[in-house]
């Protein structure tokens, strides 16, 4: 009964997100608005190329353009036409290859042993990238379809061109897409996942009630910001892709695109990640009873658990700026009372660790590395252009 009530309890989880992205969809533009666009696009697309090929033309391989069309509606224009191309290279090689080996042993079975050991390692090229797969696949295709003839295997080829052609079409003049939100997007939540990382390991160790799950859940809030950067840098790629091609930006309107955050916010951001994931490595190491890492006194650990909490106060402001760029100048006076207040805790702590009556030296060589740390994520929070940022 229990594993019943589990499995309901997941399924209404379940109903209740696809109910959530279907009202953010409907709402305001975002992701599950993208999705559903493209969506429609190519059932739209492959709507259209079954329309030309199987009810106009009434071609006896009509399926191939469809099937072509449906898949070449990605997410960038730019993007369709790649993989157009690669797709079409490997429906023309499993095609070839297929009707070669059909006409040399006049037998599927043994022309079907031949070929597909070789298309399935050619799939593997990486110059096919994701599309190789569709080379096996048209063999197979080829040689249990229809019966193989020069006149089949033209068709089929035209067939592909004519779904590519429509595919690619249908992507680039119909609401072609532009990735402009997802680089903010994800930068601004790598940045509040990194604050709430950050916020519950400062809570855990001012409170003095953590251990090794709670440092093992540390170590899984990291995990998901390293998700949250990879997903950053595709969301940075599909940006930068869906301005390549688009006959939808002229060079006037291309010139009137909100600008994207800089580059370099990427790489602070993913240096910062690789600190905080650093952080929980070695919160992990204390709390493991079978290292031999010791245990720091109380007191310095809780004073590093504040640092912490600044830190946090100050991975706030920086995506509040990523988010209201607008906002810098008063952001800007936030974040330099939020940089004091590090610099004043920081400056503590060093001072005690150096302080020989009133730590142990186990406290200053674990504490001693935790503070190199956060001295890091606390220089590249600062930015570059300001004084803060070179002071040591």
């Amino acid at each position: 009964m229990g594993h019943v009530i589990e499995k309901l309890y997941v399924i209404r989880v379940e109903v209740r997100g696809i109910a959530d992205a279907a009202g953010r969809a409907w709402r305001a533009p975002g992701r599950e608005r993208d999705l559903v666009v493209q969506s429609l696009k190519a059932a739209a697309a492959a709507t259209l190329a079954w329309a030309v090929s199987g009810w106009w033309l009434k071609d006896p391989v009509a399926l191939m353009a469809p099937w072509v069309a449906v898949v070449l509606v990605q997410a960038t224009v730019y993007r369709s036409l790649f993989k157009g191309l690669q797709q079409l290279v490997a429906i023309a090689v499993g095609t070839l290859l297929a009707a070669g080996a059909e006409a040399l042993t006049g037998n599927t079975l043994i022309a079907v042993a031949l070929v597909l050991p070789v298309v399935m390692l050619l799939s593997n090229w990486p110059r096919l990238g994701d599309q190789g797969i569709y080379g096996p696949t048209t063999a197979l295709f080829t040689l249990t379809s229809a019966p193989v003839s020069s006149l089949t295997v033209s068709h089929r080829l035209l067939q592909a061109v004519l779904g590519a052609a429509i595919g690619i079409a249908v992507n680039a003049l119909v609401l072609p897409p532009v990735h402009l939100r997802n680089v903010p997007e994800n930068l601004s939540g790598l940045a509040r996942g990194t604050e709430e990382t950050l916020a519950s390991i400062a809570e855990g160790l001012t409170q003095e009630d953590w251990s090794g799950d709670t440092a093992a859940e540390w170590r899984r809030l990291t995990g998901r910001l390293r998700q949250r950067l990879d997903s950053l840098r595709s969301a940075r790629l599909w940006s930068h892709e869906s301005l390549r091609l688009n006959p939808s930006l002229p060079g006037k309107r291309r010139r009137k695109l909100p600008p994207l955050p800089d580059e370099s916010e990427d790489q602070r951001w993913g240096s910062i990640v690789a600190q905080v994931d650093a952080v929980a490595a070695t919160m992990i190491d204390i709390a493991d009873e079978n290292r031999t890492i010791p245990v720091p006194d109380r007191q310095p650990l809780h004073d590093y658990g504040r640092l912490l909490a600044d830190l946090a106060a100050a991975c706030k402001v920086r995506a509040d700026l990523i988010r209201r760029p607008a906002a810098s100048e008063s952001a800007r006076g936030e974040l330099d009372e939020v940089l004091d207040a590090v610099e004043r805790r920081h400056g503590a702590l060093h001072k005690q660790l150096t302080d020989e009556r009133s730590v142990s030296p186990a406290t200053v060589a674990v504490l001693g590395t935790l503070l190199i740390q956060a001295q890091n994520i606390w220089h590249d929070i600062a930015p570059d252009t300001w004084p803060r940022a070179t002071q040591a």
